[in-house]
């Protein structure tokens, strides 16, 4: 995960809250072992962890503590996969006090347990099933936990988009199962069926960064539309709109995360991973119901 920084143009790099906030980051990589607590970096600091909290927020775009939690994930990553470290072990050499809150972090961010991410969904049966919506055929795809997946085929592209989607989990198990499926389709396409008392369940599959952008999106109300600048002011990190713009594109879940309703620069419609045709659709059905 790459963590970018955003400096306000009032500030220079000379600046005490610069040097303060560059201590912090130090402090934070080196000593992640150390889970070190806001209050305690504030004391090492001679500073108040309420103005602290404050500085670095706004330098960085994240709380001290989300930035640890981004260090001690990435940590995490590497021990898991690259050393293929136990997760008794990885909880203990990241200074977590046991694998529970080591499965906090990662489903947190990632959506999923650490064993599920290190397997890459090894052990996860997902199920999907094909569904008539208004553009087009669906692929809707589900876990016990709920939606992970939805997409629209174009007559003939059917398994291209299979493959498209199923290589977000390349290692869990697929299982064709319209049944299971079904409910979910007639939800997500009813209107009728909407509900905010009874959300629809939905399972997120990406990085910290792009869990975040499309948690933006679902704050978009229907019949709106946003920039991609916009989205990035939104989380925090205002220069990265083209990092934006790329999670909007990786989005699993079409539709219901609407990344249709993110735009290029100046309200352009730019590429959608479903067609500009299906995006242009989906934004006047959207204007027909709001």
């Amino acid at each position: 995960m790459n963590i970018t920084t955003s400096v306000p143009a009032d500030i220079t790099p000379h600046g005490s809250d610069y040097e303060i906030v560059s201590r912090v980051v130090e402090l934070l990589t080196e000593n992640y072992r150390d889970q070190p607590s806001l209050d305690a970096i504030a004391g090492d600091l001679g500073q108040s962890p309420t103005q602290l909290q404050k500085t670095f927020t706004r330098w960085a775009g994240l709380s001290p503590k989300a930035f640890l939690q981004a260090v001690t994930l990435d940590h995490a990553k590497r021990l898991l996969r690259q050393e293929e470290m136990p997760l008794l072990e990885t909880s203990f050499e990241l200074g977590l006090s046991g694998p529970s809150r080591l499965h906090d972090l990662f489903v947190t961010h990632e959506a999923m347990s650490p064993g599920e991410w290190k397997s890459r969904g090894g052990g996860l049966t997902i199920r999907y099933g094909y569904h008539p919506s208004p553009f087009g055929v669906a692929l809707v795809m589900v876990t016990d936990r709920g939606l992970a997946g939805l997409a629209f085929n174009d007559p003939g592209k059917e398994k291209a988009n299979f493959e498209d989607m199923a290589g977000r989990w390349p290692n869990a198990q697929f299982v064709e199962d319209s049944a299971a499926t079904a409910s979910y389709a007639a939800r997500i396409f009813n209107s009728d069926q909407w509900c905010a008392d009874e959300p629809l369940r939905i399972v997120m599959i990406g990085s910290d960064f792009q869990i975040r952008v499309w948690e933006a999106l679902l704050k978009i109300p229907m019949g709106r539309a946003v920039t991609y600048s916009d989205i990035a002011c939104k989380i925090g990190q205002p220069t990265a709109s083209r990092a934006v713009g790329a999670a909007v594109g990786r989005n699993p879940i079409s539709f219901v995360v609407p990344c249709h309703r993110a735009l290029g620069k100046g309200g352009a419609l730019t590429g959608y991973h479903w067609g500009l045709t299906r995006k242009r659709a989906m934004l006047g059905w959207e204007a027909g119901k709001a």
